[in-house]
């Protein structure tokens, strides 16, 4: 027995570490977050270079400029860097988030992760149908996945894979769509896809469908 114990001790020892990961992390993700986040200091550097634009809470209130509250961190911290290094183009967050270190983009991200979103609303009762069907069906005759497959049924996305869209104020949406049909915003590869199907009033229709979830 003592035998036993000593070459079962002798294994655990001898057995390789492995890092240890938060919930929902994964070796994937875990370079993004290995860094331990300060709510605090996510709060200062937000209100003192983000607030403005997108609200004191992350509920912006100007139609243009997205809700960040409750979006998921990993997804906030790939667009500050990518509007950092010019992947993302943008020349008002590129200023912005030039003055952000990687572990402020880290905080601020946790931060806004850990805010209430505020509901929004649907306007337009014809629109809202085709937006439903759209992102719950997509348009399967011209090879238009549904928006729900990646962004969930209610729109709360799939944490550091698809960001959370419930809520989301339309013109903010209807500018994204645009931007990734266009070539403007060329940051995602399968959104840039999706959306060069889509023509004004289908792309109208979701962000009404989208701003009216919860």
């Amino acid at each position: 027995m003592k035998l036993l114990a000593s070459l079962l001790t002798a294994a655990i020892f001898a057995a390789p570490a492995f890092p240890a990961f938060s919930a929902g992390e994964t070796p994937a993700t875990a370079g993004a977050t290995a860094t331990k986040v300060d709510l605090a200091k996510g709060e200062a550097s937000y209100g003192a270079v983000c607030a403005a634009c997108h609200a004191a809470d992350g509920n912006s209130t100007v139609p243009l400029q997205p809700k960040l509250a409750g979006q998921h961190p990993e997804y906030l911290v790939k667009q500050l860097r990518e509007f950092k290094d010019g992947k993302r183009n943008d020349p008002v967050m590129k200023g912005m988030a030039t003055t952000l270190s990687d572990a402020d983009m880290q905080n601020v991200s946790a931060w806004l992760h850990a805010q209430k979103p505020k509901n929004g609303f649907s306007k337009d009762k014809d629109l809202v149908t085709l937006g439903e069907r759209i992102y719950r069906g997509g348009i399967q005759d011209r090879n238009i996945a549904a928006c729900a497959g990646c962004h969930s049924p209610n729109g709360a996305g799939i944490p550091a894979q698809y960001p959370r869209l419930a809520g989301q104020h339309a013109d903010y949406t209807v500018k994204t769509l645009a931007a990734f049909r266009d070539g403007t915003r060329a940051n995602s590869i399968p959104m840039a896809q999706v959306a060069a199907k889509l023509n004004d009033r289908e792309i109208k229709a979701v962000a009404d469908y989208i701003a009216g979830l919860r």
